[in-house]
């Protein structure tokens, strides 16, 4: 059952593999990088970098947070590197344009990547000018989604008040937080290799209160379009 959304003034996205389509696989050269960087950085040869890299994600809430735990690596060094790739793979996309600008209310980007990156990706999509915000991993202290100080921060930073709040993540696991303080939570299930490894196939956790397939399709919905 869809909730009732009139309450919701605030809405919140997460940015990759979720403000643009899982399939076009763009995160794939990120994770590349990522793990070419720990490669160099450990000495270590594909495999037992790209273990590492996992290990640390799945541990640590990002690959950067278990470097930087684990072995003093700078944030902004890692980021940079990381980012550093062609987005060729998304182009604009105006139903989507249209749609967050139909939303009622403001509308952020809730990222653990840097705003510098975010930034780029949204001038590519064509949402450059669509959100009010872009709360990313250095506004969060660098401790990044699904700890519970990232979405504090959030609210605090942007004045958000979670019970009009709604936030959508291609990661399930990125919800219970949103959802512990009070937000409307949705789980764009999509493919993504994020949403794949979460550790449930066919029923959602009792702090997902919406689970869908497509953005767009979704927002057509809200929006009142058959299209």
């Amino acid at each position: 059952m869809t909730p009732d959304l009139d309450h919701i003034r605030a809405w919140i996205f997460d940015l990759d593999n979720t403000l643009y389509p899982a399939k076009t696989d763009l995160f794939a050269l990120i994770d590349a990088r990522m793990t070419a960087y720990v490669s160099r950085l450990l000495d270590l040869p594909h495999d037992e970098a790209r273990a590492v890299q996992k290990s640390y994600f799945a541990d640590h809430g990002t690959t950067m947070r278990g470097l930087m735990d684990n072995h003093g690596v700078e944030a902004a060094e890692f980021l940079d590197d990381v980012h550093d790739i062609e987005l060729d793979r998304i182009a604009e996309d105006q139903r989507l344009v249209a749609q967050i600008a139909a939303l009622p209310g403001r509308k952020l980007v809730f990222t653990n990547g840097d705003a510098t990156y975010a930034s780029r990706v949204l001038e590519r999509l064509g949402l450059g000018a669509s959100f009010d915000g872009i709360h990313d991993i250095h506004a969060m202290g660098l401790i990044p989604k699904p700890a519970a100080s990232a979405y504090a921060g959030l609210c605090d930073r942007w004045g958000v008040d979670p019970h009009t709040a709604l936030f959508v993540d291609d990661m399930a696991r990125n919800l219970a937080p949103a959802k512990a303080l009070g937000m409307t939570t949705v789980w764009l299930d999509n493919g993504s290799e994020q949403a794949a490894k979460e550790p449930f196939t066919t029923s959602c956790p009792s702090y997902v209160d919406l689970r869908i397939e497509d953005l767009s399709d979704w927002l057509d919905t809200i929006c009142g379009n058959d299209a």
